[in-house]
């Protein structure tokens, strides 16, 4: 829920209600409900606030909060656990004047200080000003649900969700033109070298899972990050299938009624694959209602990857209310400015746009929040991609027969992966593996055949970053907290927030992703199938051709076809002459316009170009 900002200053001319005002409506859409500002007696605090109310809709839970006549807060996010707190700091004294889990955040800071952070299940960006020490506490939730940037320049700090309202408070838009090339040549949307840097100069992101704190001294300001909680990837618990199940399950559904609560109507995506399927399942048996759920889907009728008929059948056997949208190259040409604007970095697919349809569909029923699957490949070995690290695994530790009787039971199931001797030395040499890849991406990247000499020369070889792989583990937790599910996440708080509504993820609680990162790996890859022990705990809930598919079709858009659009390819056209007019890629690209792109590799350049050089116009 919610849009913050705010900036804290030694010199009180760099705070102003009228500047706060703007940080604030540069984030109307993500708080409809309310927008209120506040700068503290001696005005070197100025915090916005605009509401999305969700818990506790009365004016009690309006923000900026203040507690104590000590410390005043903004907060986007929900805290699942709250009502657990509440009760818990209430047996120490503490006294609440709401029913807001916003509250719960300012009571446990003020008992446990930093380590309130530990108690917390939820996604959350936070600040909290202590008038007493005259000291900014802000922190971001341990997967980065919801975003917190900032800006470090010499008179002021400046804080905000979204990057366009430090543009609004006066912060310039520099283009970092090593992520632009990163982007261009890669598709890189983030650095997974370094997960503060944003595609902007001089604006940060706080990275997930880490807490800032920020004090003055002799009239300057400053600041330390710090983190606070990360993944344990070597304990590994042994356990029979049984008890795995069990403890999935019952960490699974405590997720699913938590990220239930709300004072406003919820649903859920569902796109007719095993995570969305089972998060319906898991809310059928946790809640008790006489109403029907709803649920949102995107459709692409005639298309290959159209996830119809698997959302029909989750659909017919929970009895659930399911809605549907079709998004089209039309549409897609129609919002695409808009789905810039709300996203402010570039994006990586169409895709993006079909869940940014979805939620404008949930809009459209008044259904304010939505919980989604998102977070279940990353941390059960989904992908494809996760599926030769695994065999790599088993050939260190088991041996090749082990490895083949796993590559006939995949193929049996018709599963793709990729497999060669490569991958035998890659298993041997783990580490060399790793500076491999790192040189051959770095390789990619600068025999571009379409950017210029001279914006080649903005590529950073520091951003570039392969994890060194010994085990299923290192590139789960690579894909968690590096790269990969990072990118979903930002993609799925900006296209819900563009539309007021707010998207839960019960797959991200921590204790639920801890317990997941202790199963041992056949849980995960094995007997031909991705994400088994996902399958086992909810097979007895499920129809067995959700429960056991095993072609995985990722949230897709017709791309392809959407690219061909003759409208589209003007857009293209534009996009790639401002590229060209700024120097950054060459003439020659304007005359392969016109042409439907022939392959995979023409279609992720017309995507990039048509990407970047819209937001460059």
């Amino acid at each position: 829920m919610c849009g913050i900002a705010g900036i804290i200053a030694p010199d009180p001319s760099q705070i102003s209600t009228a500047r706060l005002q703007k940080m604030s409506d540069a984030l109307a859409h993500r708080g409809p409900n309310g927008s209120n500002t506040w700068i503290n007696a001696s005005s070197c605090t100025g915090f916005s606030h605009r509401r999305l109310s969700i818990i506790d809709l009365s004016d009690a839970g309006s923000q900026p909060m203040h507690y104590l006549q000590r410390y005043t807060i903004v907060h986007n996010g929900e805290i699942y656990n709250y009502t657990e707190l509440r009760s818990q700091l209430q047996q120490k004294g503490y006294q609440f004047q709401s029913q807001s889990d916003t509250e719960v955040i300012l009571a446990a800071y003020d008992c446990y200080k930093t380590d309130c952070l530990q108690y917390f299940d939820g996604m959350f960006a936070f600040c909290i000003w202590n008038e007493k020490e005259q000291t900014l506490f802000a922190a971001r939730d341990r997967f980065g649900e919801k975003p917190l940037y900032y800006h470090a320049g010499s008179n002021a700090f400046c804080f905000a969700s979204e990057i366009k309202a430090l543009w609004a408070a006066g912060i310039e838009k520099k283009v970092n033109n090593a992520l632009l090339m990163n982007y261009l040549t890669l598709g890189y949307t983030s650095s997974p070298a370094d997960p503060a840097a944003t595609f902007y100069q001089d604006i940060n992101a706080l990275p997930a899972a880490h807490y800032l704190q920020l004090s003055f001294s002799h009239q300057q300001y400053r600041f330390t990050i710090k983190r606070y909680w990360d993944i344990d990837t070597a304990y590994i618990y042994e356990a029979d299938a049984a008890t795995l199940q069990q403890q999935f399950r019952n960490l699974f559904f405590t997720s699913v009624q938590r990220r239930l609560r709300s004072d406003v109507p919820v649903g859920t995506s569902l796109s007719g694959g095993l995570d969305s399927s089972s998060v319906v399942a898991a809310i059928q048996q946790v809640q008790q209602s006489a109403h029907a759920l709803k649920t949102f889907s995107a459709v692409f009728p005639g298309y290959e990857k159209d996830e119809s008929t698997h959302i029909k059948t989750v659909s017919q056997f929970f009895g659930v209310e399911n809605f549907t949208v079709t998004p089209s190259a039309e549409s897609f040409l129609h919002d695409f400015d808009k789905l810039l604007y709300y996203h402010d970095e570039p994006i990586s697919s169409m895709s993006v746009y079909a869940q940014y349809k979805v939620f404008e569909l949930a809009a459209q029923h008044n259904v304010t929040v939505l919980l989604d699957g998102q977070g279940a490949d990353e941390l059960l070995g989904g992908y494809s991609k996760h599926i030769h690290w695994r065999l790599q695994e088993l050939l260190t530790r088991h041996g090749k027969h082990a490895v083949q009787q796993q590559i006939t039971l995949l193929n049996n199931n018709a599963v793709p992966f990729e497999w060669s001797w490569r991958n035998h030395l890659a298993a041997s040499w783990p580490g060399f593996t790793a500076q491999r890849l790192v040189k051959r991406t770095q390789q990619q990247a600068f025999t571009d055949p379409f950017v210029t000499t001279a914006f080649k020369e903005h590529f950073d070889k520091h951003t570039i970053y392969k994890p060194v792989v010994q085990s299923l583990s290192d590139i789960l937790y690579a894909d968690t907290c590096r790269f990969g599910l990072p990118e979903l996440l930002r993609n799925a708080d900006r296209n819900s927030m563009a539309h007021g509504k707010e998207v839960r993820l019960p797959f991200l609680s921590h204790q639920l992703a801890g317990f997941l990162f202790t199963v041992p790996a056949e849980f995960k890859i094995h007997e031909g199938y991705t994400k088994r022990l996902l399958r086992l705990s909810m097979q007895d809930l499920l129809p067995a051709s959700i429960a056991w598919r095993t072609d995985k079709v990722g949230f897709e858009a017709p791309q392809h076809q959407w690219l061909q659009h003759s409208a589209t390819q003007d857009r293209i056209y534009e996009a790639k002459k401002t590229l060209v007019d700024l120097q950054i890629l060459q003439p020659a690209v304007l005359h392969q316009q016109k042409q439907p792109p022939v392959n995979r590799s023409a279609v992720d350049y017309d995507w990039r170009h048509l990407v970047a050089g819209s937001m460059l116009q």
